[in-house]
């Protein structure tokens, strides 16, 4: 008796009839009659137990609790509606009425218990649920010691998680690079000493809605450009080579990511913003920004984009997932609050792109940049390009189209070309244009899945004209060619191997051709 007892309260029907009972229609009679017979004062307009569910006007097959309703209604007979006929399935439920209704379930199956112990069919079917207890014992006292462990582990977890909010992932560069050829800008040897360097980041990705972002990047370093004290010329400068700063540890990167809408994303920068935290770059498997793909500053991504950097705002809206709006604007020295510097009053950059993705397999991004003040590769270098030093006296708008087509899954091809138009500034004031253009190639799993090969064969920066009073153009045209392969050791560790050989760097054919070299190993956990 006690046994099918439990049998009926385990029954999920049973528990579904007890779920149900909070359901406004699912009340006993004495439901009805307290809600209804206090307006009406007509006992005899109280509805009937409800033999079928078509009793009930306002409930229809198409209801997604009509099966459910149909089978408390039909096999035990513990649902009663208004006295109009009515379920009123949406109705509000108040605690008297769920303890009512509760009720009038549990005497229906008190009921069906008395009247089930006579029954040959109900005794076999306690008969079963016997056997299947006492077949089943082992496995479940052994589920409920493992449940039991999972309950201990995961209150140990919790106890001693880092944060609840907040997830740590990093990146470790370490790197042997040095020159293996050629002269300086200046027309003397470079010293070929091989250096060993590093670049450290630590990511705290927090969320506080599971929606938004917010990124506080540590990040330390040893390395310096070349075009510090080799090279002497941007071209070809790692993207790795944050500057030595003796691998004292402080904030780099830190923003705030979060939704407005379905369909737009707000990205605010307060330290070391960049375009691609919230612009499409278009140089997949070669924009890992120095941990992954090209080694180079240029090898990552369209030089213009070099132009936007600091802190400020960036949005992203996807009118679908062929079309995305990117804008932003980022200046260089936003906390100084002197003149020619802060918010509006100093270098800065601003981008608006299109991108545009007729097919998965092609993406096209149209993009322009307004700066102030501002020169390709700020972050990174302190070379003598002449580019860079027209633009860090100007006001300049650029231009870019940039294309990525994948022509299988283990060959995709893409490039760039940008257009900067300058306007110097500084007396004596002129114009200039800059161009720079670049195709690329990548060859992923090439030998083992996870590894990438690539090749990168363009022109840096180059001014093709500029008015007499302010300088020369160019003379001639430099050539990058950098190649790299990253071989995958494991999930989480790879090494890079990559040459880069300049021509006629400075865009001077007086000037040798430099070969530099790097072993790259990235660490990522």
């Amino acid at each position: 008796m006690q046994k099918f007892w439990t049998y009926l309260l385990a029954s999920p029907t049973v528990i579904s009839a007890i779920i149900l009972c909070m359901s406004p229609g699912a009340w006993a009679e004495e439901v009805a009659a307290t809600n209804e017979l206090q307006v009406n004062n007509n006992q005899q307009e109280v509805m009937s137990q409800v033999t079928s569910v078509s009793q009930l006007s306002d409930v229809q097959p198409g209801d997604w609790a009509f099966q459910a309703l149909q089978s408390l209604v039909e096999r035990y007979g513990c649902i009663a509606g208004y006295p109009n006929g009515t379920f009123r399935g949406n109705r509000a439920l108040s605690r008297y009425e769920f303890a009512a209704g509760l009720n009038s379930c549990l005497d229906r199956v008190n009921e069906l218990i008395a009247t089930a112990t006579g029954g040959e069919t109900t005794k076999q079917d306690v008969a079963k649920i016997q056997k299947l207890q006492e077949e089943f014992a082992t496995e479940l006292a052994t589920l409920k010691g493992r449940v039991g462990a999972v309950e201990a582990r995961t209150a140990e977890l919790e106890a001693h998680q880092f944060s609840t909010t907040t997830k740590l992932n990093g990146e470790v560069v370490i790197a042997v690079a040095g020159v293996v050829s050629g002269k300086n800008v200046n027309g003397v040897n470079v010293n070929k000493n091989a250096v060993l360097g590093d670049r450290v980041r630590l990511n705290l990705d927090t969320s506080f809605t599971g929606k938004d972002l917010l990124r506080t990047r540590l990040q330390a370093s040893n390395l310096d450009p070349f075009s510090n004290n080799a090279t002497f010329t941007p071209e070809g400068d790692f993207r790795f080579a944050a500057g030595d700063s003796k691998n004292a540890v402080g904030i780099d990167a830190l923003l705030y990511q979060f939704p407005l809408g379905k369909k737009t994303t707000v990205v605010l920068e307060a330290n070391a913003g960049a375009v691609d935290d919230f612009t499409d770059t278009i140089n997949p498997y070669l924009d890992g920004d120095g941990g992954s793909g090209a080694v180079s500053h240029f090898g990552t991504r369209n030089p213009i984009y070099y132009l936007v950097n600091g802190a400020g705002i960036g949005l992203k809206h996807d009118f679908n997932k062929n079309l995305q709006l990117s804008l932003g604007y980022l200046a260089n020295s936003p906390n100084n609050p002197q003149p020619g510097n802060g918010l509006f009053d100093g270098a800065y950059g601003g981008i608006a792109q299109l991108t545009i993705k007729p097919t998965n397999k092609f993406t096209v991004g149209l993009t322009y940049i307004n700066a102030y003040n501002n020169s390709f590769f700020a972050n990174g270098s302190g070379g003598s390009n002449n580019a860079n030093t027209l633009l860090q006296t100007s006001s300049s708008n650029s231009y870019g189209v940039e294309t990525s087509f994948q022509l299988s899954p283990k060959f995709v091809i893409g490039g760039w070309a940008g257009l900067t138009k300058a306007q110097i500034l500084s007396a004596p004031r002129g114009d200039a244009e800059i161009w720079n253009y670049a195709v690329t190639l990548a060859l992923p799993d090439l030998g083992k899945k996870g590894n990438v090969a690539g090749i990168v064969v363009g022109m840096e920066p180059k001014v093709t004209s500029v008015s007499s009073s302010v300088g020369t153009k160019d003379p001639d045209t430099s050539l990058h060619i950098e190649g790299f392969y990253q071989y995958k050791l494991s999930d989480n560790i790879s090494i890079t191997p990559a040459v880069i050989w300049l021509t006629a760097p400075d865009h001077d054919n007086t000037n040798s051709d430099v070969v530099i070299g790097a072993l790259r190993t990235t660490f990522s956990f």
